[in-house]
């Protein structure tokens, strides 16, 4: 099946989800990389996560005066997140971004948490930044222009295809 969702999303949005399913998202996405993750885990996140869609990416940004735009954005590998990804679920984010799955760990709380693992195709970064609006916000600026947290304002921004559902599927175990 083929889903266009808003974000923020809805235990019922998840509900419909299941692996081999085609997802476009419209509404706000969040980056997040493995510094990002960490400081959510120790401080908390700057943002409230509930229904939110977290995109495993460190984007090219372009500055010009205070307005950035996103020359590419592309997916970064999950696992690199792996020790993280658990807790940051359960402070209630719907969607994870990335590419080449995640942990047993992750899958699990996916389960519990009624979320889902959402793959982004690796070489594509061109074709999702025609998905992309804007730049709303950046959060911790500090850590890097690849690690900050950017709020990106979408539409219709996809192909993302559903790998790990809430359903305890995951279309990475299927296949091998």
């Amino acid at each position: 099946m083929e889903y266009e969702l808003s974000t923020p999303l809805t235990d019922e949005d998840i509900n419909k989800l299941q692996v081999g399913d085609t997802v476009y998202l419209s509404g706000k996405i969040f980056t997040a990389r493995d510094s990002a993750h960490k400081r959510i885990i120790e401080s908390g996140a700057p943002m409230d996560l509930n229904g939110v869609v977290l995109f495993h990416a460190g984007p090219i940004i372009k500055q010009k005066d205070d307005k950035y735009e996103i020359v590419a954005v592309g997916p970064t590998t999950s696992m690199r997140m792996n020790p993280y990804e658990a807790d940051v679920l359960d402070m209630g984010v719907k969607a994870v971004i990335g590419k080449g799955g995640m942990d047993e760990k992750t899958q699990e709380a996916l389960v519990r948490n009624n979320a889902v693992f959402l793959t982004a195709v690796g070489g594509c970064a061109a074709l999702y930044v025609n998905g992309i609006n804007e730049v709303n916000s950046v959060k911790w600026l500090d850590l890097g222009m690849p690690e900050a947290i950017w709020e990106l304002d979408v539409k219709r921004f996809g192909p993302l295809i559903v790998t790990m559902d809430s359903n305890n599927e995951n279309l990475y175990k299927k296949n091998k």
